[in-house]
């Protein structure tokens, strides 16, 4: 490969709407590794639904044109799809919860399930790559980024299912990313906009943050995305997906496939970063592929220029486009499922059915009358919840409140506070019951209306502190 290929081949950019032939364009030019397809990129029908047939059609563009160098390793065609609040493909797919369901329903098989559930609708749109699982371990409120991403505050119970989630991905067919290294649910600043410091020392970090990623370096994950977190134990100041010491901490814990960068148009990055300087500092350090760069001919050039006059050693960028590529031949031969649209939704409902949690109230029994009132959440809410209701047989306008609180949603009164996302606003709840719930889909509701209407258990279990209700607090 000529230097320009093997430049391209470590910069996965993104683009803007619908602008598909552009992109395309781009990819033959500057021989990218492919694209990362975002929110603003997906079809939508007349209802708001994702147009699955454009969909595929698009990625297919993409893919064809990743194709045109004759390359016999398929292109990259990803996307960030989590569950939760980071998903960017909606209905007809399955709607899933957010990922701290799984910690706190504490089945691996189940997390397994859902990982190729999740993974197998995307693979016959022409996704192979996705930027989950979240393997970040919450400290809690203080956490003001990650919340319900990650999926416990336990490093031991974050690892276990991160790697059931992994190898759920794999056995579809598609890539998974474990993210974010050095860790990212331990710090207080949110690095889309600046940059978070972990104060934290090695050992510390080793004992917490860096066991879900050892784990699934164990278990042989292909990528591993270091985030935007400067962590001074390690290299004051700098961006962890900039930091040569970060990188070399990775390896240390056995780690030999593709390290990716956190997203390089990320303000702790743009501020700090200008023109194409990060992709290069990136490289140096030991990033293998170069995630959303603020501009990707920019950036390309950078690359170029450095690897010719030497700033950049060539073997770093023959390293990291061989590690890029060989991911795409080994992905390439693996089988993958053709899950149609929303054949996952029973998996869904169960990860829901056995995640609710009962913080505070009984155990046992209707938590409300046949009736009750219900208020805030966010858009689509309350018609969600007052839909679920009448399924479980609970009249809606009188009776108990419940109050939903939905994602960054503060704390809220009334008989019943249930959270749609991280349980952290029930710790300043002066309602009597309080429920956690970790997700917003049509089947989290039904989970919850059946547990408040007496007609199912509520097995969850916090996975993390919630002021003065310690981690696994639920009913036995």
């Amino acid at each position: 490969m000529t230097p320009e290929e093997k430049a391209g081949q470590v910069l996965l950019p993104s683009f803007a709407g619908q602008q598909v032939e552009a992109q395309a364009a781009a990819i033959e030019r500057l021989h990218l590794a492919g694209s990362i397809i975002m929110g603003d990129n997906v079809p939508r029908d007349p209802q708001g639904k994702v147009d699955l047939a454009s969909m595929t059609a698009i990625n297919q563009r993409l893919s064809e044109a990743t194709a045109a160098d004759g390359s016999p390793w398929p292109g990259i065609v990803a996307v960030d799809q989590e569950g939760g609040i980071v998903a960017r493909l909606g209905a007809p797919l399955t709607v899933w919860p957010s990922p701290m369901s799984y910690g706190a329903a504490g089945n691996t098989t189940l997390t397994r399930d859902a990982g190729q559930g999740l993974a197998g609708e995307l693979a016959p749109l022409g996704f192979n790559l996705d930027f989950a699982p979240d393997a970040d371990v919450t400290v809690g409120p203080g956490d003001p980024t990650i919340g319900a991403r990650s999926m416990s505050g336990d490093p031991a119970a974050a690892a276990a299912h991160s790697v059931a989630f992994s190898q759920g991905m794999l056995a579809a067919g598609v890539l998974p990313t474990v993210k974010h290294f050095p860790g990212h649910g331990s710090v207080t600043a949110d690095s889309h906009i600046s940059l978070p410091v972990q104060n934290a020392g090695v050992e510390e970090l080793k004992g917490r943050d860096w066991q879900p990623f050892r784990a699934a370096i164990g278990a042989g994950v292909p990528m591993v995305m270091t985030g935007h977190i400067a962590v001074p134990a390690l290299e004051p100041g700098v961006p962890a997906s900039l930091s040569a010491k970060t990188y070399a901490e990775l390896r240390g814990l056995g780690f030999k496939g593709v390290a990716v960068t956190d997203a390089l148009n990320m303000g702790a990055i743009t501020k700090q970063y200008p023109a194409g300087s990060a992709a290069v500092a990136a490289l140096a350090a030991g990033a293998d592929l170069l995630l959303m760069p603020a501009d990707a001919a920019q950036a390309h050039a950078a690359i170029v220029q450095a690897v010719t006059s030497g700033t950049l050693p060539k073997e770093r960028l023959d390293e990291a486009a061989t590690r890029v590529a060989t991911m795409m031949v080994w992905q390439g031969r693996q089988a993958r499922l053709a899950a149609p649209a929303g054949s996952a939704a029973p998996v869904s409902a169960k990860v829901s059915a056995a995640a609710v949690t009962v913080v505070a109230g009984n155990c046992s029994g209707p938590l409300v009358p046949g009736a009750v009132r219900v208020a805030g959440g966010g858009p689509g809410d309350k018609e969600r919840f007052e839909a679920a209701a009448a399924r479980a047989g609970l009249q809606v306008g009188s009776g108990p409140l419940v109050s939903l609180i939905g994602y960054g949603g503060a704390p809220a009164g009334g008989d019943v506070a249930v959270t749609l996302d991280a349980p952290w606003p029930l710790q300043g709840s002066t309602a009597p019951v309080k429920v956690a719930l970790y997700g917003r889909s049509d089947a989290a509701f039904d989970a919850l209306a059946a547990v408040l209407a007496g007609k199912a258990p509520a097995p969850g279990k916090l996975p993390a502190a919630v002021g003065p209700y310690p981690a696994g607090t639920g009913c036995p």
